[in-house]
């Protein structure tokens, strides 16, 4: 593989490596937050009206950021029925194959994230609940979430394509 491809393959996986790992820690905030709620609910009396959908945006955060670490980890569930028994080099030459699929899927994926983020910042679009908060925030992190799946499923195609070939990219 030329060395364009490697330097991509690496920076993208540590960038998605350092994100992933800092994405993981949101999980405890949005427990620290449940916890206040019910804690101030219990004791106090008094219920708190941006807790839940904080806790929403906190998950949605949490998962869209951390999905391109859990790609390349390997991490998400898979349909095992014949891919299972393939070799190594066989798993790498579907991958591929099925990579161009989800290469479709997110790129459609960031034309929509974009477009509603465009539309989110333009007219200050807020959530209609009594909280009321902007959509912007939760908005740009889904587009970044996105785009660095996207940037980590090109890296793992690259990846498959070199095992194809009987290489490793390290």
């Amino acid at each position: 593989m030329p060395g364009a491809v490697k330097a991509y393959v690496r920076y993208v996986e540590a960038v998605n490596r350092v994100v992933g790992r800092l994405a993981m820690y949101l999980i405890f905030v949005m427990i620290g937050i449940l916890l206040y709620s019910s804690f101030s609910r219990t004791v106090y009396n008094v219920p708190i009206v941006w807790v839940m959908e904080m806790g929403q945006f906190l998950l949605a955060a949490y998962y869209l950021l951390g999905g391109a670490y859990a790609m390349q980890i390997d991490g998400h569930v898979r349909m095992d029925l014949l891919y299972g028994r393939l070799s190594p080099r066989k798993k790498a030459f579907t991958d591929t194959i099925t990579a161009f699929f989800l290469i479709f899927y997110l790129v459609v994926l960031l034309m929509g994230g974009i477009s509603s983020t465009e539309y989110a910042l333009t007219y200050g679009q807020k959530n209609y609940t009594a909280w009321g908060p902007p959509l912007a925030p939760i908005k740009i992190i889904m587009t970044i979430g996105i785009g660095l799946m996207l940037l980590q499923a090109v890296a793992i195609f690259f990846r498959d394509l070199a095992r194809v070939r009987g290489e490793e990219l390290e």
